[in-house]
């Protein structure tokens, strides 16, 4: 975690979700917005309380930050990303694999990934 801060304030959330991109998978969508500090993303989890109970939630939360740190020594830094767990998508899809494929299509097509040589 050592270019990664975490958003906690509801300002820098709305900031996010209201001017940046959205990229979209199966399970997960992702807001980026390019941010004001060269050197430091911004990472932001937010998963509704429809969705399921506060335990389910944590683990989703725990989760998507797992596979975040899974690719976070090959992001560009200077970014704002909030993710979310799509409504309309169920907790039964929850696991390591899909949320790791999942995030894998997000950031890619936001072209955020370094290109490795």
């Amino acid at each position: 975690m050592e270019k990664t801060k975490i958003m906690k304030k509801n300002y820098e959330f709305k900031n996010v979700l209201s001017k940046g991109k959205y990229y979209s998978g199966q399970c997960i969508e992702a807001f980026i917005k390019k941010g004001t500090i060269k050197d430091t993303n911004f990472l932001g989890i937010a998963i509704s309380t429809k969705i399921a109970k506060a335990t389910r939630r944590n683990q989703i939360k725990r989760l998507i930050r797992e596979n975040y740190y899974f690719y976070e020594k090959s992001l560009k830094t200077g970014y704002q990303i909030v993710f979310l767990w799509k409504k309309r998508v169920g907790t039964e899809k929850v696991n390591y694999q899909n949320i790791h494929t999942d995030m894998n299509i997000v950031l890619k097509k936001a072209n955020i990934i370094e290109e490795e040589t």
